[in-house]
């Protein structure tokens, strides 16, 4: 990927999304503070453990936006980061209710899991033939609340992580700013 398709990209994310980094880590914060929304809990623990989860993302350049222009029929991707080589990460959350039971509850998981990888694949195909984009400068991610995920990621291309339902809890109740 050339400087140039790099830096086209960054000015558009930066357009699109102009809050700067400590603007979008004070929005979260009050996520964790104020835990209306499951996904979006656990979005807010992935931002402020990004080092520790995906420890090449330097920089996130959108989060819930569409990387393809204003196109949200065509997909928004959860957080969008540059990397410290230089290239572009994909990633996709899904709040997954691993403690509920039975065979319908089951079938939701496996729906869910299948959904969240389907999405992240689909958007960097996407991302790929709008931007003009090498494939090998575009890698995506998933992270959930189901460690059943794991597998799934490495016969896809897919770098996986999960926190269960549990340990996000703990760390919501714990977090301090």
């Amino acid at each position: 990927m050339s400087a140039d398709e790099l830096n086209k990209f960054v000015a558009y994310c930066k357009k699109i999304q102009p809050q700067s980094q400590q603007d979008i880590k004070r929005f979260f914060e009050g996520v964790v503070g104020f835990p209306y929304d499951k996904e979006l809990l656990l979005q807010a623990y992935l931002f402020l453990n990004i080092q520790s989860l995906f420890t090449n993302c330097s920089e996130l350049l959108l989060f819930e936006k569409s990387p393809i222009a204003d196109y949200t029929d065509l997909g928004k991707c959860d957080f969008v980061y540059l990397t410290t080589t230089g290239n572009l990460f994909l990633i996709e959350t899904k709040f997954i209710d691993t403690e509920a039971t039975g065979a319908t509850e089951r079938k939701r998981r496996n729906k869910h899991r299948n959904k969240v990888f389907d999405q992240v694949i689909t958007l960097k195909s996407r991302f790929s033939e709008y931007w003009d984009i090498q494939l090998a400068y575009l890698s995506c991610g998933v992270f959930t609340t189901d460690p059943e995920v794991e597998w799934r990621g490495n016969n896809a291309g897919v770098i996986t992580e999960s926190i269960s339902i549990e340990k996000l809890e703990q760390w919501r109740r714990n977090y301090q700013p």
